[in-house]
């Protein structure tokens, strides 16, 4: 199987377009969290990665003006609002029928709801992304942290783990941006507190979540939710302290990246990487551009045709194909394309 390899050849529309026909997305509107490609099958779908589907989506529409793509996003999240939502319980599961709910995983809903709104005016979706919101703040809040997971339907803490995503931690900056969107557009002084709360506590700990691990495969792995601390500082962008964290995490991630991935390299920390470069005028490094579009897959198959992979392992590609990985590529390189006449909207980071 070819891969493009050269920023000159990526397309918006070929990753959009992988979305469209790929099969990766339900005809429900629920997207998978990945094609396996040795197994040749989809994974389950996943709500967190139907919204960052939906985010994707309305970006790629308001860049292109296709309306297929709208079309595809709004399946996706009227499957999120219509099925996926659990109003009992006022939280979105991981997974359709699961019995785990993720803080981190419902600011993204909530993002990607809010980025639908945006595009259509259809209160369906700002009052799903409300009421998430507001579940987000009811339960997942103990004393000074942010619960990463909760049983279902109980809604007690499932115990932390040593793995990122099971421990509080500075990731979760990005979600709780969420709060922050909702607070401009409903004027609840709670969204905002929250927002500023999980924003003073990522400031004092983020130093010590890199490298965090012995193995250099784990350190790569936190890069991608170290990126995501990043991104959650944006609301705050103009603040001296913001603007000095992302400089220096800029160039800590950089230099780990660097190092790492001869070894295991993930597309998506270089894309996040990237787009983080971008909205903090920070210069883009030589090579990284072309380093994320080479992750682009060119083929007569439609299961692989536009979207990207996830990762490689000592230079050889790992069998996935990624939602994820293709949005965050696909929007970081769109961005980096547009030079001169790039403007930044945060509101718009998938």
């Amino acid at each position: 199987m070819l891969k493009s390899g050269t920023l000159a050849l990526f397309t918006l529309e070929s990753a959009g377009d992988w979305f469209l026909n790929s099969g990766i997305q339900e005809p429900n509107g629920g997207v998978a969290r990945y094609y396996r490609s040795d197994l040749a099958r989809n994974a389950g779908v996943s709500n967190e990665i139907t919204g960052y589907s939906v985010s994707f989506l309305i970006y790629a529409y308001q860049r292109t003006s296709k309306p297929e793509y709208l079309a595809a996003a709004l399946r996706s999240a009227r499957f999120l609002t219509r099925e996926a939502w659990r109003p009992d319980l006022q939280l979105f599961p991981f997974e359709p029928g699961s019995g785990a709910a993720y803080f981190f995983d419902s600011g993204i809903i909530a993002r990607g709801l809010l980025a639908a709104w945006r595009a259509t005016q259809e209160t369906e979706f700002l009052d799903i992304a409300i009421a998430t919101g507001c579940g987000m703040l009811k339960y997942f809040r103990a004393a000074d942290e942010l619960v990463p997971i909760l049983w279902l339907p109980s809604r007690q803490p499932v115990p932390y783990e040593s793995r990122w995503s099971a421990a509080p931690g500075c990731y979760q900056l990005k979600s709780a941006m969420a709060w922050h969107d909702l607070f401009e557009i409903t004027g609840d002084s709670n969204f905002c507190k929250e927002y500023e709360a999980a924003l003073a506590s990522a400031l004092r700990d983020h130093e010590a979540f890199l490298p965090g691990d012995a193995l250099p495969e784990r350190v790569m792995d936190r890069l991608h939710a170290y990126l995501y601390f990043l991104e959650g500082l944006l609301p705050g962008a103009e603040r001296p302290e913001c603007r000095a964290a992302m400089h220096i995490g800029i160039d800590r991630v950089a230099g780990y990246l660097r190092e790492i991935a001869p070894r295991f390299a993930r597309s998506d920390v270089y894309a996040q990487l990237l787009r983080m470069r971008l909205f903090a005028g920070s210069p883009v490094a030589a090579g990284e551009s072309s380093a994320a579009a080479a992750f682009q897959f060119d083929s007569e198959d439609k299961r692989f045709l536009g979207g990207f992979g996830f990762g490689t392992q000592a230079g050889a590609t790992m069998p996935f194909v990624n939602p994820v990985s293709t949005a965050f590529c696909a929007q970081a390189l769109d961005l980096a394309s547009q030079a001169e006449a790039l403007v930044l909207d945060r509101h718009s980071l998938i």
